[in-house]
């Protein structure tokens, strides 16, 4: 699907930087939609990256890659409109009013493991999901999950004897 990103080799490129370049390249890789927070963090922790400043540059460039999907969503919607057609009946309304009641929330947390943030803030737009709901879920979303990474990285590290 991205074949340059098969060239990626995201724990040599951090060990190979040093200080700040290494947490530019966590925020950096955390904002590609293959890597993301569920490789960058673990990797960067296991070279022994800062915990807490792995994590906060991890969801820096996570969050801030997932607005920027948001500030490009009208030219998205109107291209998926323009693909599908106008379906305005009562039935997709009802299904629309569904959807963000609790359709956003469950991207905003079950994104990150299952599609990747960017595929799930696209669904959620693409599913008629206010702007602001979209990016207050996928926050809350990858707040957590990056707690979760940290937390899980260091735990399993210190068991292995790394940390």
């Amino acid at each position: 699907m991205f074949p340059e990103l098969a060239l990626l080799d995201v724990g040599a490129t951090l060990e190979e930087s040093s200080g700040v370049i290494q947490y530019a390249l966590v925020f950096l890789f955390a904002a590609i939609p293959v890597v993301e927070i569920l490789v960058v963090i673990p990797i960067g922790i296991g070279i022994g990256l800062n915990p807490i400043a792995t994590g906060v540059f991890a969801f820096a460039g996570n969050v801030l890659s997932v607005y920027a999907l948001i500030l490009f969503q009208n030219r998205l919607l109107t291209w998926w409109q323009s693909r599908r057609g106008e379906r305005e009946s009562g039935r997709f309304a009802r299904a629309q009013s569904l959807w963000e009641r609790y359709g956003v929330p469950a991207v905003g947390f079950a994104g990150p493991i299952l599609t990747g943030v960017h595929i799930a803030a696209i669904v959620a737009l693409l599913g008629g999901s206010s702007a602001r709901s979209v990016a207050f879920w996928m926050t809350v979303g990858i707040a957590v999950w990056t707690v979760v990474f940290v937390f899980g990285s260091v735990f399993g590290f210190s068991l292995l004897g790394i940390l």
